[in-house]
């Protein structure tokens, strides 16, 4: 029996591979998690909330998201 894997998303996407603007190779994922710990005063219960939306987003919802709260 074959195995399934996920495909890679959005959140699986390195910042600047992602965004023209951005020169982080990070992916979208960690700048996510990054931006709602420091926003959530560094909760990771309510940072883990926070990012639980992004897994039913879908890719061009995720990269709107994220360019609206990432872009500096």
């Amino acid at each position: 029996m074959a195995d399934k894997f996920e495909e890679n998303t959005m959140l699986d996407e390195h910042m600047n591979e992602a965004f023209d603007w951005s020169d982080s190779a990070m992916p979208v994922r960690d700048a996510l998690w990054d931006h709602y710990m420091q926003q959530n005063a560094k909760d990771t219960i309510k940072t883990e909330e926070d990012m639980k939306k992004y897994l039913d987003m879908s890719d061009a919802d995720v990269k709107a998201e994220a360019e609206k709260l990432l872009k500096k």
